[in-house]
This record gives C-alpha cells, sequence and structure tokens, in this order.
C-alpha cells in the first residue's frame, strides 16, 4: 500500500470538446474574410485575369464555355470589377450616364456586406439605367474634403471589391459596351484632383481566366486548421469585424487566434481541431434554414447583404454566391430538381410554367440560364442562350408563360437549351420588387413530361 502510494499519479487528458465547437463558430465567422482574402490575392497582380489595386478588369466577352473557373457565370450582362485599397484616402469611382442601359455596380467590405450599390438607390417602377456619378469610398478615420457633388461612402475595412455589371443583348452589342467601360474611371483622391500624378497611364486591364490555383472557395477548402487562421489573423489588423464582435474576438484568443500574430493553437488538439474544421465547412456549405425554398428552387431572402450577426448566412451567400447584392440588387433562385425530386437531366423534357401572377417580379429584367452540375456553361453553340422577359418572350393568351427546358432543339417557343447531360438552373431577377425576398412570390416547378 505504501508503494502504491509513492507511485507517480496518472495524467489525465484535458477535455478537448470544447475547442472542436469554437473552432466550428470561428470558422463559421471568419469563413467570408479568408475568402474575400483569398479572392483579392489571385485578382491583384499582374498575371492573366489580374490587374493592379485601384484599377478596373474589363470583360470584353460573354464568358467561355466548358469549365468555369467562376460558378453560374451570368449570359446577361458583361462584367467589371476591381480591388480597391484605401490606405491613407479615399478612392473614388465615377460612372458614366448608361443612356437607358440596365447597370447594376456594387461595393462589398472585406465581410462581404454590401457598402452601395447604384440599383438599391434607385426609386420608381422601372430600372433602366443609371446616371453620371462619382462615389468616394472612404477609410475610417479620414475627415479631409471630398469634391463638390461626389456621395461619400464610410468603409470599415480597408479593401473593397467593386463590381459593375452592364446589360448585354448579344455579341454585336459588345463596342457599345466597351464604350461604356471606357467611360468607367477609378482612382485614389489626390490623382482623381490632380493633386499627384499617377504612375502608370490610365488603361483597363481585361479579365481572363483566374490562375489555376483553383477557385477562391476551393483554395479556402483545402487549408488546415492552421493555415485558415493564419489568413485570418493577418487580415483582421486591417479589416476589423463589421459589425464589431469582441465576444468572437475573445473565442478566436481561446483559441490562439489573434490580430497581426502567429496562431498558437491549445497543446495535443490536433484532432480537434480538424474535427470542428471539418464541421465548420459542412455547416458554411449547407443552406441554412432561412434561406427561401420552394417547388425546387432555392434563393435567398431580406437579409442577404447586410447580415449583422447572422453569420451563417453570411458564410452560406459567400460561399454559395459570390460578390451577391441585397435584395434590392438581384434574387438569383437555384433549381437541381424537379417537381417529382429527380436530379434534372438534359435526356428529358421539361416545362416551366409561370402563370400570370407567378412571372418573376422585377423592376429590371429576368433571365433563365442551364449550367452544368459543377456550374459551367455547356460546351455548344447554345451555352450562351437565356430565356427571359427581353428575349422575344412568347405569352399564351391567358397572359401565361411556358418554358421549355431540353438539350434536344425544340420547335416551342421560349425553348431553353440545357447540357446533354445532368444541370442545374438559375433564374436570374435584375433589381427584383419586394415581393420577391419577402417570401411573397415563389418560382414554379420545373416538371418533367
Amino acid at each position: 500500500m505504501l508503494a502504491g502510494c509513492n507511485s507517480s499519479p496518472i495524467a489525465t487528458p484535458k477535455p478537448t470538446g470544447w475547442i472542436q465547437d469554437e473552432v466550428a463558430d470561428s470558422y463559421v465567422f471568419a469563413y467570408p474574410l479568408v475568402l474575400m482574402g483569398v479572392a483579392r490575392d489571385a485578382a491583384v497582380g499582374s498575371g492573366p485575369g489580374q490587374a493592379p489595386f485601384n484599377t478596373l478588369r474589363h470583360a470584353q466577352a460573354l464568358p467561355p464555355v466548358g469549365a468555369a473557373n467562376r460558378p453560374t457565370p451570368g449570359v446577361d450582362t458583361l462584367d467589371s470589377s476591381a480591388w480597391l485599397d484605401l490606405s491613407g484616402q479615399p478612392v473614388l469611382v465615377s460612372l458614366p450616364d448608361s443612356r437607358n442601359r440596365y447597370v447594376d455596380a456594387r461595393a462589398l467590405d472585406m465581410w462581404t456586406n454590401v457598402l452601395w450599390s447604384t440599383t438599391a438607390e434607385q426609386t420608381g417602377a422601372r430600372v433602366t439605367g443609371i446616371k453620371a456619378q462619382t462615389v468616394a469610398f472612404v477609410p475610417q478615420g479620414w475627415n479631409g474634403d471630398l469634391p463638390k457633388g461626389v456621395k461619400r461612402v464610410d468603409v470599415p475595412t480597408r479593401y473593397v471589391w467593386l463590381n459593375i455589371r452592364v446589360q448585354s443583348n448579344g455579341g454585336r452589342d459588345i463596342a457599345a459596351i466597351r464604350k461604356l467601360q471606357r467611360a468607367m474611371r477609378v482612382a485614389p483622391l489626390d490623382i482623381y484632383t490632380g493633386a499627384a500624378k499617377s504612375s502608370d497611364e490610365p488603361r483597363s486591364y481585361p479579365a481572363g481566366d483566374m490562375p489555376v490555383a483553383g477557385t477562391p472557395d476551393s483554395q479556402v477548402a483545402a487549408l488546415d486548421p492552421k493555415a485558415f487562421f493564419d489568413h485570418l489573423a493577418q487580415l483582421l489588423p486591417d479589416n476589423p469585424p463589421a459589425p464589431p464582435d469582441p465576444h468572437a474576438l475573445s473565442i478566436l484568443a481561446d483559441l490562439g487566434v489573434k490580430s497581426d500574430a502567429p496562431v498558437q493553437f491549445p497543446s495535443g488538439a490536433d484532432s480537434a481541431l480538424a474535427a470542428g474544421l471539418a464541421e465548420g465547412r459542412a455547416r458554411v456549405q449547407t443552406a441554412p434554414t432561412n434561406v427561401l425554398t420552394a417547388n425546387g428552387w432555392s434563393w435567398f431572402g431580406d437579409g442577404v447583404g447586410n447580415y449583422g450577426p447572422d453569420y451563417g448566412l453570411r458564410a452560406y451567400a459567400a460561399y454559395a454566391q459570390p460578390g451577391i447584392g441585397t435584395k434590392d440588387d438581384e434574387v438569383r433562385a437555384t433549381a437541381t430538381l424537379d417537381n417529382d425530386g429527380h436530379l434534372l437531366n438534359g435526356a428529358n423534357r421539361y416545362v416551366i410554367h409561370f402563370t400570370p401572377a407567378q412571372l418573376p417580379p422585377v423592376r429590371g429584367f429576368w433571365s433563365i440560364t442551364a449550367y452544368t452540375k459543377e456550374g459551367g456553361l455547356d460546351d455548344s453553340e447554345t451555352a450562351h442562350v437565356a430565356v427571359g422577359d427581353r428575349n422575344g418572350l412568347r405569352r399564351n393568351r391567358d397572359g401565361s408563360v411556358d418554358v421549355t427546358v431540353s438539350s434536344a432543339r425544340r420547335k416551342a417557343a421560349n425553348w431553353l437549351p440545357t447540357p446533354r447531360g445532368g444541370f442545374q438552373l438559375v433564374m436570374r431577377l435584375y433589381a427584383p420588387k419586394p415581393q420577391a425576398s419577402d417570401g411573397t412570390w415563389q418560382p414554379p416547378p420545373v416538371v418533367r413530361q
């Protein structure tokens, strides 16, 4: 008995369940910022499809067919984008009068909150274009003067993602769009006012394919716990949470994640860290309960674009629809199943029947496009074809609309071509009315014939 009293006590492993839970919660909280950081790094530079900070890249052709680096690329618009760096001074964005051509410009902070958009500011029954305007994105703490007539937008993060979409009416329309693109301007305040000279001649950079390392979401998904939270720690000093969340930062500190410092995880917690990351990744990729669903379609409701503390919705929106705007900018509904719950396949024929009261409620326009299961455009001559209210849509006598969906060419009006195998549908509502996002409106099912 005395010998037993003199033996060394057995070490009891410390519980690590709390680590798994906090890693999962922190992953969901931090995902949009890390994703935006990876997207910024992929887009800024001098390589293919890249441009320096505060410089526009212009798409000058419809997106390529086949596998897409950007999932479900739109065929209704040509996009221009820029990453703004607000370090030290405002950056000004000037847009020309679009002369009744639909233009949607929006700016997101590094947490994917929408700071400003042209569509959200427009009132009236229809949105047909924008007037000439200049907007200044102003960093926190800056108190200088802006040129007369410039709209001020205060930004809580150092970096801003600007995206400008211009309505396209097909290949013959490219020259008119390029003219609008050349009239767009992005410049820091001192260069805009002439107080400083740009080191380069003003020029735009054509948009191209992203580097072959993969899409931003696939790059983030490949990060292990240390790499993910190292990214976060590096991004936090310039891009604090909006709204401020000391509780979330406190949880990160418990895990050894602090702003601009090497991550120091608790020792002996490798399994809990890996399990927490896997759980967080699964939560990011799973639609939360406040995503709207009906008749096989899913889409975002009123909370999108300005998330507050709804970190689950914010993370899923960043994952599912990068760069998504507010409920006033766009509603994008996705369908992968028919009315019987079977996966959509181009070997079948489907009909989407809109009653007169069921047509998409928009102040702009709407369209439906078919993509491969992976989100690319089918490699065919009809890949860029979309059906919508600006493409000669034919109505039935009672005002209803039937859209025929199949891979085989049909003589039926409103034929939407699809890939030959599995596919998905995306219905876009540009400048939607309130009923599109408050649950009042529901798109009809995709009915197999």
